[in-house]
């Protein structure tokens, strides 16, 4: 089966405008940053973007439905929509030493079987969870309602993930860490791979390619322009957190790392995906370059 995207039928006829693409993303800060070079206006787009943000299950299973053309994910989920979606090598998330923490009140001894609450089926770390503590009886919320959850009584631990790791109650510890699960996994030092963007493969190539490219060049500016977008975006309430855990998280998920994915992050990917066929969460192991835009097309088309 050909995974690349749909080839233009008729690559010369722009009769007319090209319509609107449809970008969705989360609420939390890295995603906000790599995103808002665009809303702001300071990269230009191969077409008007549309912008939606949405919690991260609520976006896997968007893109499970084929909602949006273009999407954030959780990297778990993407064997799963490969033949409807191409991954993009922008905008990603890897955790380099942290990650997502399993929290429990201090103290509090958990049994083989404890109730746990994660973010969502689909994500990452629900899957690495899932094969570390195959006993645990799971419930999933929105990941804003975890410690809550976990203060109350309601679940016996739960997964922080994205700004809550860096600050949560305390009357809170860690039983462990997504990191350390995923290293012992992997069988080697690999970046944390946690989530990324994907497209609709339905979208013409040279569409395609000129949307990813904008994409690259907004997570870059992004970076590039680090100061003067986190105030715009302090000053306008477009995040939930205060300037100092703002610098802090984008440090760790929206650095020079997320502009386009480098080969050891394809290699943790790859890994990723075969753990997930080892324990029988996929029907085959794939391997992610496979499945990325083949920029090359327009270099051929241009020659």
């Amino acid at each position: 089966m050909s995974h690349v995207i749909s080839q233009d039928k008729n690559l010369s006829s722009t009769i007319h405008p090209p319509s609107s693409i449809t970008i969705a993303h989360s609420p939390d800060a890295d995603d906000i940053f790599m995103y808002y070079a665009i809303k702001f206006g300071w990269i230009s787009t191969p077409a008007p973007f549309k912008n939606i943000a949405l919690d991260i299950e609520t976006l896997n299973e968007g893109a499970i439905a084929g909602t949006y053309d273009v999407t954030a994910i959780s990297f778990a989920l993407y064997p799963k929509i490969r033949d409807d979606f191409a991954l993009l090598r922008t905008a990603v998330s890897f955790g380099e030493g942290y990650g997502p923490k399993l929290i429990k009140l201090k103290g509090k001894r958990l049994r083989r079987n404890f109730k746990v609450a994660l973010s969502g089926r689909h994500t990452t770390n629900a899957m690495l969870f899932r094969i570390a503590y195959p006993e645990a009886r799971i419930v999933y919320k929105n990941f804003l309602d975890i410690e809550k959850a976990v203060l109350d009584g309601e679940v016996d631990a739960g997964v922080l993930i994205h700004e809550s790791i860096l600050d949560f109650d305390e009357r809170l510890e860690v039983e462990s860490e997504i990191w350390d699960i995923w290293q012992e996994l992997a069988g080697k030092t690999l970046p944390l791979p946690l989530g990324g963007m994907a497209l609709r493969r339905s979208i013409p190539l040279s569409r395609a390619i000129a949307i990813e490219k904008a994409l690259i060049q907004a997570v870059d500016v992004a970076h590039t322009h680090r100061g003067l977008l986190a105030k715009m975006l302090l000053e306008r309430n477009l995040v939930r957190i205060d300037a100092v855990a703002l610098d802090k998280y984008l440090d760790l998920y929206a650095n020079e790392t997320s502009i386009t994915m480098s080969d050891i992050q394809l290699e943790a990917l790859d890994r990723l995906f075969q753990i997930g066929y080892e324990h029988n969460f996929y029907e085959c192991p794939i391997r992610a370059e496979s499945f990325m835009i083949p920029h090359e097309y327009m270099d051929v088309r241009n020659s």
